[in-house]
């Protein structure tokens, strides 16, 4: 019965595919519950519609991004914590309910609280990709047509709405209000140019920003708002603003992102190799051996279930001898 399990245990890490593992969703830390995982890819980013938005192939390497916009409810505890001044219209009793996307931050508000978070901004690529979803093209989140049922714009509603609501306007990976609801700063400089020279791996923006009417440096913005028009929905629309202005408040909000926990190739073999090795000393009841083997698999790779579990079973062993 011990080899047969030997023989099981050996055939599932025999079975692990891919020269990168990436965390999957079941693994993510609390802090990462509501953010969706954007696989490594390549998609066409850009679009015809303005000649800023040259289109052009990118690769990005996995990541996380939220899948909401950062809430009031959020900001709250990140101004209560980090002794953050409140953003403008924070008294607005249309725009400050707890589920609501937090409105009238800056850049500079932005990047403080998803660093606060443990986090980061998105890239602009990293945005797009996950609003135009898997296949990589999408007009807008849900598809190629406009659809006032999907998205908040266009003052149809006349305020915010909460972070969780067109459930059926999300984009193909999940992610909720990528179109509308609020303008949302990315980490990049903005530059008109930048498509057309922008490298096609993981592209992290102009070294400098477009001087906008002689008022200073520009970062992106992305997905419209409740105020803005139809036109600002498609999924690689670009706008911008300075990075400490937050002149269109009440429809300018963000959400955060996070690089993706990737285990190397060599990490994966040598994983593999010890946890052979503690099956092998596991077969023959040489317990120390074994366990000392599968603590150098989990050196390589640590939050991998099935050396955990090996661990445990080692450690069940040897407390019954």
């Amino acid at each position: 019965m011990r080899s047969q399990t030997v023989f099981q245990v050996g055939v599932g890490v025999a079975l692990m595919v891919g020269a990168v593992t990436v965390a999957t969703a079941a693994d993510m830390p609390s802090g990462e519950k509501d953010m969706v995982l954007i696989p490594k890819g390549e998609f066409t980013m850009g679009s015809n519609e303005h000649s800023d938005e040259a289109k052009h192939q990118v690769v990005l390497d996995a990541y996380l991004i939220d899948k909401f916009e950062a809430s009031n409810g959020r900001y709250k505890e990140f101004m209560k914590a980090a002794g953050h001044p409140a953003p403008a219209y924070w008294d607005d009793p249309r725009l400050n309910k707890s589920n609501h996307p937090v409105v009238g931050v800056s850049w500079t508000d932005a990047n403080a609280f998803c660093k606060w978070e443990g986090k980061r901004l998105p890239s602009e690529a990293e945005w797009e990709r996950a609003a135009k979803g898997p296949d990589g093209g999408n007009h807008y989140p849900w598809g190629h047509t406009v659809d006032p049922k999907k998205a908040n714009y266009g003052q149809n509603v006349g305020r915010t709405t909460p972070v969780d609501s067109y459930p059926d306007g999300v984009s193909g990976f999940g992610v909720y209000n990528m179109a509308g609801n609020v303008f949302e700063w990315v980490e990049d400089w903005y530059d008109l140019k930048y498509y057309k020279e922008s490298p096609a791996l993981n592209p992290r923006g102009a070294e400098k920003g477009y001087n906008f009417a002689n008022q200073g440096p520009v970062r992106v913005l992305r997905g419209g708002s409740w105020l803005a028009p139809e036109s600002s929905l498609h999924t690689s629309h670009r706008f911008w603003n300075q990075p400490d202005n937050n002149s269109y408040g009440v429809g300018l909000g963000f959400r955060c992102a996070k690089s993706a926990q990737t285990v190397s190739d060599e990490a994966v073999q040598a994983g593999r190799d010890a946890f052979i090795q503690a099956l092998v000393a596991m077969g023959v009841e040489k317990n120390a051996e074994a366990l000392a083997a599968i603590e150098r698999a989990l050196v390589s790779d640590p939050g991998n279930k099935e050396y955990l579990a090996t661990r445990e079973l080692i450690q069940k062993s040897m407390k019954k001898k």
